[in-house]
């Protein structure tokens, strides 16, 4: 599934993207819409961290993973390969997410599909803020944003790719239909 964009609802792939140029911020808000949870306390954050945590075992990515409610780290793991720096990506890609309640490749996107400058825009520095796939908003039907999935240690698309696999995993454990 890497290197392909998921967009759950049409449970179709949009063909091999080889860049976030291939990507329609419009499809970004069509995934965050189809991927309501129906709650998120710590027990499902838990759930979804383990999800990211096994898939990335499974398949010997160099991951951390990182599931937040609020600013609450409820979740945390590096997996072997994965070094340091992911954390500082893991603290950028949710101060973003939280920021915006949407996902970091969304925010990239649409800056470059409306040719505008993030970071000038929003008055932000990249030294705390960054706009690179792997940090998906944790969205309830009910109460709307409310937490952030956050993936650092593969290429930004991947990073993304990987958070959508683990939201609908989730969502198909919890018997909702996409």
């Amino acid at each position: 599934m890497m290197n392909q964009l998921y967009i759950p609802y049409s449970f179709n792939y949009i063909s091999v993207v080889k860049s976030d140029r291939d990507i329609k911020s419009i499809d970004l808000l069509v995934q965050e819409r189809v991927l309501l949870l129906p709650e998120l306390g710590i027990e499902n954050a838990l759930i979804i961290g383990e999800i990211a945590k096994d898939f990335g075992i499974e398949r010997s990515l160099p991951i951390t993973v990182e599931v937040r409610i609020d600013d609450w780290v409820i979740f945390h793991a590096c997996l072997p390969g994965s070094s340091q720096d992911n954390q500082s990506w893991i603290d950028r890609k949710a101060r973003v997410v939280s920021l915006k309640h949407h996902s970091t490749l969304y925010e990239r996107v649409s800056a470059q599909e409306r040719m505008v400058d993030w970071f000038e825009e929003n008055k932000l520095s990249e030294q705390y803020f960054a706009i690179h796939g792997g940090g998906l908003p944790l969205i309830t039907t009910e109460k709307g944003f409310v937490g952030v999935l956050l993936i650092s240690g593969l290429p930004q698309i991947e990073d993304h790719l990987l958070g959508v696999e683990v939201l609908t995993e989730f969502l198909a454990r919890k018997g909702e239909l996409l």
